[in-house]
């Protein structure tokens, strides 16, 4: 664990988790895929802490046969934004990630840090920004980056129109807040001006029908990341245009 070792007026702090790990070596993001351990934090046991934010950076899509993961390799940093009650608290953290290289195994660890520091750490806490440059954020340019997330019932995807053409489509990501159902890569859709991302796994697909889903995507300008309300849609020429 490391740290910035600053407190900010509003309470809040910047911390990351530094997993070191070989170049062939990976852990996984917060929706890990078909066969990934998901990373757990749990701050129970600090001081100070009245909840946390893991603040993901842009992961590499894995296909390896018919699996489908979301990866980092190598060094890889989290960070994490604490909500504070105490800035003179203790971060007392059990951290649980999927390890993996030539076979994949739970690693379990026990981390301890005091939230502030007598100065900054101005080390840890340009590492944490670089990695903060790699994590999503909101799109905010002129332009709608995508129209409407659409079901397609009949199809088992779901569909989003309109990319802008700053999006490289091949870079798109939809995930639920809970990571279930798992979405696929992106196909482009011969119906149109559409980006088609099959469902994995068995569902009820019809219980998507008015869940919410990030879409993640990469730019020129590096990743950012859209909501969106998935609305149920007939077939894909049948898709409404986004406002």
């Amino acid at each position: 664990m490391i740290s910035a070792g600053q407190v900010s007026p509003q309470g809040k702090a910047l911390v990351a988790l530094e997993i070191r790990m070989p170049d062939t070596t990976k852990t996984y993001w917060r929706v890990p895929g078909e066969s990934g351990l998901p990373v757990d934090l749990d701050f129970s046991a600090s001081s100070g802490i009245a909840g946390h934010t893991v603040l993901w950076p842009y992961p590499l899509r894995e296909q390896k046969g018919q699996v489908l993961d979301y990866v980092y390799y190598g060094h890889t940093i989290l960070p994490i934004e604490l909500d504070l009650t105490d800035p003179v608290g203790m971060i007392d953290v059990t951290a649980t990630l999927g390890i993996c290289s030539e076979i994949c195994m739970p690693a379990q660890l026990r981390l301890n840090l005091p939230l502030a520091d007598n100065e900054p750490d101005r080390s840890n806490g340009l590492r944490i920004r670089q990695a903060l440059a790699e994590v999503p954020i909101a799109w905010t340019g002129p332009e709608r980056a995508l129209g409407d997330v659409e079901l397609l019932p009949e199809e088992d995807a779901i569909a989003i129109r309109d990319l802008h053409e700053d999006i490289d489509a091949s870079s798109v990501i939809a995930a639920t807040p809970a990571g279930d159902p798992l979405f696929g890569a992106p196909q482009k859709s011969p119906h149109g001006d559409l980006v088609v991302l099959p469902i994995l796994g068995k569902s009820d697909n019809s219980a998507l029908d008015g869940m919410d889903v990030e879409v993640t995507f990469m730019t020129d300008m590096g990743a950012y990341v859209v909501s969106r309300t998935i609305e149920a849609g007939d077939n894909a020429d049948g898709a409404s245009e986004g406002e």
